[in-house]
């Protein structure tokens, strides 16, 4: 195989990870399948030999592409082209295709996308690369030109904005934040009485074929039960939220391992699933919140 042919398989490898991170930076599969391409054209100019990792490198590039054309775009008070509905790239009667299936099982709704939007570029590369990605800041700051410390705090006054924007659409999600922060208080303080309190009494956890692996029961039923689980646990479970609604993460090398979803009704957790399958997680909106 020769080296060209060598470097376009590992970039068709990455390519629908490269698009998932343009689309959320961007907003519009277009620029984002434009980002892409400028990537590929770079890297087979690029001199990658001493790359170990090419998809890290890979996403790095992406990454300079689409802040680059945040700031055109900001220059030129352009407005995205924000897709409000996705339609396959493929022709009628053509094969789908998966790639861009992918991308949009994974990408973020126009809700969203309108926050994001409101940031700035270097806000948005952060908040984008870090809460959605795992990048270390490390990385995002030689990307944004800042010092990691800068870089953590863009990230940082993104993620306040874009919780306050959801908290306005929605003050239900923070009632379900609020009982989700009880809940994870409870666990980690041991706290028997306080778990029951915000378990619904026929409440059910389940945990994916990954999560039984790891320790986890495949299934709990009722609250004392449930209780008992957790008692004590979830030490490094942080909130977050997993397709705009309350959830937590367990991460471990700055990537979620294990996700909590909760479902709650009348303020009362019902439902707990625990999601490890690496595979349903990258398919998950996940983003961390403060503590």
């Amino acid at each position: 195989m020769s080296e060209h042919d060598r470097l376009t398989e590992r970039f068709e490898e990455s390519r629908t990870h490269l698009r998932a991170v343009a689309y959320r930076m961007l907003g519009s599969s277009s620029e984002a399948d434009d980002a892409v391409q400028e990537a590929w054209l770079r890297l087979s100019r690029s001199d990658t030999s001493g790359v170990d990792n090419l998809g890290g490198w890979l996403t790095t590039v992406v990454a300079r592409v689409c802040l680059d054309m945040l700031r055109s775009r900001r220059s030129r008070r352009e407005e995205p082209a924000l897709d409000e509905t996705h339609e396959p790239l493929a022709g009628e009667g053509d094969a789908i295709d998966l790639e861009h299936e992918a991308l949009l099982a994974d990408s973020i709704g126009p809700a969203l996308l309108v926050v994001l939007d409101q940031l700035a570029p270097a806000e948005r590369l952060a908040f984008v690369l870090h809460d959605m990605f795992g990048v270390p800041f490390e990385e995002i700051a030689e990307v944004a030109g800042r010092s990691p410390a800068a870089a953590r705090q863009l990230a940082s006054r993104a993620r306040r904005r874009v919780q306050g924007a959801d908290a306005a659409r929605d003050p239900g999600r923070t009632r379900q934040r609020e009982i989700v922060a009880a809940f994870l208080a409870a666990s980690r303080g041991g706290d028997f009485d306080a778990l029951l309190a915000v378990l619904d009494p026929d409440v059910v956890v389940r945990a994916d074929g990954v999560a039984a692996r790891m320790g986890a029961a495949s299934e709990v039923r009722g609250a004392s039960a449930a209780a008992n689980t957790f008692k004590g646990r979830a030490q490094a479970a942080r909130r977050a939220l997993v397709d705009g609604a309350a959830g937590a993460v367990w991460t471990h090398g700055g990537k979620p391992r294990v996700v909590f979803l909760f479902t709650i009704a009348e303020g009362k957790i019902t439902a707990i699933d625990l999601i490890a399958d690496p595979e349903r997680i990258r398919g998950l909106d996940v983003v961390m919140l403060e503590e």
